[in-house]
């Protein structure tokens, strides 16, 4: 089981959320009122811990011309799903799967490519597999927010008001 998180906890995931690779130890004190020394060694922790997993790099497919990005939604048996995905994870094109805990709609696996037939080889492997394809649908854009239960220690601030220029729908 987990571990319950304080507000400096919070506050440094929150930050971590917002832009991982631009905020320092240093800045990340300042707005949590700690020192730079305990933000280093909360993360540590955090990491140790496993609350923190990893840093990955955010990509724009399109821009790395992979244009067509599809998310195909699985029904597996439920006592072989680790097997399915496992076998789903080792298709080329797969960027991320999804385990349901329940539901028939149980893998929900994203994928790229660069074009219609890249897409049809992808189907076809999931296929060949012996799980059954439920639905697809294709990613028109992709919006990413730090959890709100996560925030800036000493503040309200979520993020979620803030005005995002590529955005098309209004904010109030």
């Amino acid at each position: 089981m987990g571990r319950d998180l304080d507000d400096v906890d919070r506050s440094i995931l929150y930050l971590l959320q917002r832009d991982a690779r631009n905020v320092t130890a240093q800045e990340m004190a300042d707005m949590a009122g700690v020192s730079a020394s305990t933000v280093r060694n909360r993360i540590d922790q955090l990491e140790a811990d496993g609350i923190i997993q990893g840093y990955h790099p955010e990509i724009d497919y399109e821009a790395a011309n992979l244009p067509l990005q599809v998310t195909f939604v699985v029904t597996a048996p439920p006592t072989e799903l680790p097997e399915f995905s496992k076998q789903i994870r080792g298709i080329q094109g797969v960027i991320d799967v999804r385990e349901m805990l329940t539901g028939r709609r149980n893998i929900h696996v994203d994928v790229v490519g660069t074009s219609t037939s890249e897409i049809t080889r992808i189907t076809d492997a999931i296929h060949d597999i012996g799980v059954e394809i439920e639905s697809s649908e294709m990613l028109r854009r992709r919006h990413v927010q730090p959890f709100n239960h996560f925030f800036l220690q000493g503040t309200e601030e979520t993020d979620a008001h803030e005005a995002d220029p590529n955005d098309d729908e209004p904010t109030s």
